[in-house]
């Protein structure tokens, strides 16, 4: 086999199709059956990679690209080489560590392959006396895109582009995450929709969302008349929302649902949070330096303010209150787990009125479980919570356990 393999990788270069190594396989198709599967890949065949080629080119430059999630890479352009069966123009740089450690420079005669035989990147660079001085690659201060400050966390390689909402760079991924079912749960509006809608340039920023007309989405591909009105109609239903709902939906670097229900729990009103400082910030339950800080720097963006109002003027709203204090919640310190169908209330539905309480909704059952609410088809969860002797509700005992009333029946001090 290894000689097989040898001999094919001399013949590679002149085989009239690219290929990036051989692959063994057991010839007997009753020892394949026998032998079964493994995840995704066989138990009777192994891949036998050849080495990544590797050409030699100049660094014409190096520019910045912004990617979906405001992650700036520095990506060498070259000097047009042939490579693994491709003409390469461009490669990546990883990052401006990566980049150091390698110590590129315009000018440079750089090795260059393709990781994987897919993506191109720059290996290292051929030792050679330069002709002149050529200064050290810096990143930008600003993102190249839409002019935000670019930030680098401590501990973190990568530098990003606060531009969040307002980075045209980032705009796809900002709807879609605004979108989903468990921020503003816009039903209907998908991956493709939203390709449309941005690369025909038919939104900008999140507030067109709601200003979209039936005309302009029935005019898209593949959306009849009746299915742009399921979205539009989607659109509508969505604006009544809650705060942490809309928190989580903004995209904040690092503020997952359960930090954005204790935000809101803890300032009651979005204008507060918004105007908080970084110390301010710290005093929430599990808002740790690197997350306060994200949030002060998401919201010290005056575009990032204007999608705000901009959201609430087309009609998004929630109720707001005053703040509370997780000790006074009447499940605070809780683990509460959900199983099973519920007669009325969805899991989500169930979920957040637990959490609103204070209460923790975990995904197994332990010894630390304080009760479990079981619905109908309810499966090991169910048996668990019995073998260990934890308190077990239906619908109506967790509305009663909501309203203060301990499971067993005694009331909550």
């Amino acid at each position: 086999l290894i000689a097989f393999h040898q001999r094919i990788g001399a013949q590679r270069d002149q085989l009239p199709y690219d290929i990036d190594g051989v692959v063994y396989k057991v010839n007997s198709l009753a020892l394949q059956k026998q032998l079964g599967f493994v995840t995704r890949e066989p138990r009777w065949a192994v891949a036998h990679k050849y080495p990544a080629q590797e050409m030699m080119t100049r660094a014409l430059g190096i520019d910045v690209q912004v990617g979906r999630t405001g992650k700036l890479t520095p990506v060498a352009r070259l000097a047009p080489v042939f490579v693994g069966g491709v003409t390469v123009t461009n490669a990546t740089l990883h990052n401006l560590f990566e980049l150091r450690r390698k110590k590129v420079r315009v000018g440079d005669q750089v090795i260059v392959r393709r990781a994987g035989d897919v993506i191109p990147e720059v290996v290292g660079v051929v030792p050679a006396p330069r002709e002149a001085y050529v200064p050290n690659f810096r990143m930008p201060a600003q993102c190249p895109v839409c002019g935000s400050a670019v930030v680098r966390e401590p501990g973190e390689v990568s530098h990003r582009c606060s531009g969040g909402l307002f980075c045209p760079a980032q705009r796809k991924q900002a709807v879609l995450h605004f979108a989903q079912r468990r921020a503003m749960d816009v039903e209907g509006l998908g991956e493709k929709l939203v390709d449309q809608l941005i690369d025909g340039d038919v939104i900008r920023t999140l507030p067109d969302l709601f200003r979209l007309g039936l005309p302009a989405l029935a005019g898209l591909d593949r959306m009849a008349e009746k299915s742009a009105q399921n979205v539009l109609d989607a659109l509508e239903q969505s604006k009544r929302t809650t705060l942490p709902r809309f928190l989580f939906g903004l995209g904040i670097r690092h503020v997952g649902e359960a930090t954005a229900k204790d935000l809101a729990r803890h300032f009651g009103a979005l204008d507060a949070i918004m105007d908080a400082s970084v110390d301010q910030l710290l005093q929430v339950n599990d808002v740790g330096p690197v997350v306060a800080q994200s949030i002060h720097t998401f919201f010290a963006q005056p575009h990032h303010r204007e999608v705000v109002a901009q959201l609430r003027a087309c009609g998004v709203a929630w109720e707001e209150g005053a703040p509370v204090e997780g000790a006074t919640l009447p499940l605070a310190g809780k683990t509460i787990v959900l199983t099973g169908t519920l007669p009325t209330l969805g899991r989500d539905e169930a979920k957040d009125l637990l959490e609103a309480a204070g209460a923790k909704v975990a995904g197994s059952v332990s010894k630390k479980t304080y009760c479990v609410v079981a619905g109908a088809e309810a499966g090991s969860k169910l048996d668990k919570a019995q073998a260990l002797g934890i308190p077990v509700l239906d619908e109506d005992g967790l509305r009663a356990l909501l309203q203060g009333q301990l499971p067993g029946g005694a009331a909550s001090s």
